[in-house]
């Protein structure tokens, strides 16, 4: 028994060594034409533990970067990197490591404070309205989108008339099936969460007013508001996301404007429909 230890201790002392004694440009394996050296699986392995809550060992993450290194060799043979598909994937990413290379230390950079997400929320108020859709398909014609049209005309004259709750007509009218089952209520809604002619609408208006008709990709919508709150009760987290979405987006407004002196853009706009 004291000699199984005696030899188990050694050899794991002997891998200790080994392990201490290997040099970064080792090679640890060698795949067709690709040498893998201890430098370079040490440090894509590194990134892995960065990256991973549950890594793999060093020994199944070497045997994933053999066949990785196979695959590349085995697509290169047969010609992969000259398919269409991989050439547009391969600018993609071309693409996204110029912008990660530009502009993602800015990105990382920005900070939102709560005075900014106040004066962000002063313009943009959550809102929460009730509706009446008259749909039309996305892909429908100018004469069928006159037709519903005509007929959400005829309905939102048909509601301003009524003395029936609004919640009554919903149901009579509306072809929204979900918002259909709450009164046409859709919640407490932000300008991220709704259509921008929607959320502008609503913002315009007082709580109470009805309007219509106002046209988004869904249809044509009749509007009620029922409430607007303060910011104290809004949605925190997605007003800090908003406000740091519009400062990551000026970053990205900045840089392109200045790529734009380097490379000249003309646009037939004729041709966009």
């Amino acid at each position: 028994m004291i000699r199984k230890i005696s030899v188990s201790l050694t050899m794991a002392c002997l891998g200790l060594l080994l392990s201490v004694s290997a040099h970064a440009d080792d090679v640890v394996a060698a795949v067709g034409t690709k040498n893998i050296t201890v430098k370079e699986l040490n440090d894509k392995y590194e990134e892995v533990l960065k990256q991973t809550l549950n890594p793999p060992t060093k020994e199944i993450f070497l045997e994933d970067l053999i066949r990785y290194e196979m695959g590349l060799q085995e697509a290169a043979k047969k010609g992969v990197q000259d398919d269409a598909i991989v050439k547009e994937r391969i600018r993609q990413e071309i693409y996204k490591g110029l912008i990660e290379k530009e502009l993602g230390k800015s990105v990382a950079d920005i900070k939102v404070t709560d005075k900014e997400m106040q004066a962000y929320y002063q313009k943009y108020p959550e809102v929460r309205t009730s509706h009446i859709l008259i749909e039309f398909r996305p892909d429908a014609n100018e004469e069928q989108k006159k037709a519903a049209r005509d007929r959400a005309t005829e309905i939102f004259e048909e509601v301003k008339k009524s003395k029936r709750p609004f919640e009554e007509l919903v149901g009579l009218y509306t072809d929204d099936v979900l918002s259909k089952r709450t009164g046409g209520d859709v919640g407490w809604q932000s300008k991220v969460t709704l259509m921008p002619s929607y959320y502008n609408a609503a913002l315009a208006m007082k709580v109470g007013e009805l309007k219509g008709l106002v046209e988004t990709q869904y249809g044509f919508h009749i509007i009620k508001v029922t409430g607007r709150r303060g910011y104290a009760d809004a949605n925190k987290q997605q007003i800090r996301a908003a406000v740091f979405d519009e400062k990551r987006k000026e970053i990205f407004d900045n840089y392109f404007a200045r790529l734009k002196k380097q490379y000249p853009v003309k646009v037939n706009k004729a041709l966009v429909k």
